[in-house]
């Protein structure tokens, strides 16, 4: 007869090992449950499915994509995240420090910064319930992963560039701390500042698939449009996107 304890110890052993190895088991984003968010169509130009894959860090983000010429000019924004576009947020502030739980009505130009700057002649005015952002396709947030159809506006742009810039309330780290800048009460909605991604598409080339790689982020406080290329300094907030890549349709 086999002895009791030693098959007892034995059982213990194995249900400790598989525990282990499934707590430890990273998280595997992707587009299993993805959202189809079919936005503007109606454009003369190129039809894109955007796939966005999330990452490990992702919680509620604002984001926005829209196309450049090759000199960095604006073009048009394809779609933006309605909290931004609006200026109601899913948290309305409480006061200068202190964010409820219910949606409300919030200036946040630390969101977008390095976007909004480009496409508006008056960047301190971010979008209000009484003037909301309507020149693109706004919609909520998505939970996960999605997948974007859209389409330009330009149909005889043959190279220009796809950009995202996208950003996490209250996302801090070892060097964007809550306290870093304890007087910019616009930092603090923000901490870690918006990533900004980017690639140059060729309708010229055969290609039809291109990769969004991260080029830099926004100001910290949304004071002004820069990009700022050193990337060292942010952790969670280069976790919010696992892969993003465009496919060119017909």
């Amino acid at each position: 007869m086999k002895n009791p304890v030693s098959h007892i110890i034995f059982m213990v052993v194995l249900i400790l090992s598989v525990s282990c190895s499934i707590t430890n088991r990273p998280a595997k984003p992707g587009l299993e449950s993805s959202d189809t968010i079919v936005a503007y169509i109606s454009g003369k130009g190129i039809n894109m499915i955007i796939n966005f894959e999330k990452g490990d860090a992702h919680n509620h983000p604002t984001f926005v994509f829209w196309t450049e010429d090759m000199n960095e000019n604006y073009l048009q924004t394809l779609f933006i995240t309605k909290s931004f576009a609006t200026g109601i947020f899913g948290h309305g502030p409480l006061n200068d420090s202190l964010w409820g739980t219910e949606p409300g009505v919030a200036r946040r130009p630390a969101a977008l910064p390095y976007w909004w700057h480009k496409c508006n002649p008056a960047p301190d005015n971010v979008p209000s319930p009484d003037k909301p952002f309507v020149d693109a396709y706004s919609g909520a947030t998505p939970v996960g992963s999605f997948a974007l159809n859209v389409k330009t506006d330009t149909a005889n742009t043959s190279v220009f560039r796809l950009l995202m810039e996208i950003n996490q309330p209250w996302d801090w780290n070892y060097y964007w701390t809550t306290n870093k800048y304890p007087d910019d009460l616009e930092y603090k909605t923000s901490c870690q500042p918006s990533v900004i991604y980017s690639v140059t598409i060729d309708l010229n080339s055969e290609t039809k698939k291109y990769y969004l790689n991260p080029v830099g982020h926004g100001h910290y406080s949304g004071k002004n449009g820069l990009l700022y290329t050193d990337l060292s300094t942010l952790t969670s907030a280069k976790r919010i996107i696992n892969k993003i890549f465009v496919e060119l349709k017909e």
